[in-house]
């Protein structure tokens, strides 16, 4: 599964101002409970539950925070592209502008490792990132990942 078809416009928040990772997770939750028959707190919970086993924060200025729902049958992803990077408590203690926020059914655990893999693969090409914080539209931002994506394919 591509990362880019995980995407779609509405799912993509350019220029968000946000002031904390507390407030940062309440706000995915809040979008993920519009889509999705869940509770906006049992999401929050899900997403803080993860994050108490080890930041999400990669580094460079990205994190990818991600939980596993029950209630849905498909994987749901949403980005994020802050105008003030917050702390997030990432591995290089860099404060964070990008993230993309990943759910997974509960029993996806191959697909779950696949699509972090592929993130990861993405998010370390220093090129994309720059591209990403340079885009002002969230098609840009899919066309971005769509390339990468193309790009890294063997």
């Amino acid at each position: 599964m591509s990362i880019s078809s995980l995407l779609a416009t509405n799912r993509i928040f350019i220029n968000s101002e946000i002031s904390s990772k507390k407030r940062l997770l309440e706000l995915i939750s809040e979008k993920v409970a519009e889509e999705i028959s869940l509770p906006q707190n049992t999401i929050y919970n899900k997403l803080l539950e993860r994050e108490r086993l080890g930041s999400t924060g990669l580094g460079k200025g990205i994190a990818v925070p991600h939980a596993r729902l029950g209630n849905i049958k498909d994987a749901h992803a949403y980005f994020i592209k802050l105008n003030t990077p917050i702390n997030y408590d990432a591995i290089d203690r860099q404060k964070v502008d990008l993230i993309f926020v990943l759910f997974i059914p509960e029993e996806s655990t191959d697909e779950h490792l696949q699509i972090l893999a592929s993130l990861a693969k993405i998010f370390s090409q220093k090129p994309v990132t720059e591209k990403i914080r340079l885009s002002q539209s969230a098609d840009d931002i899919i066309q971005v990942i769509t390339q990468a994506e193309k790009e890294s394919q063997p």
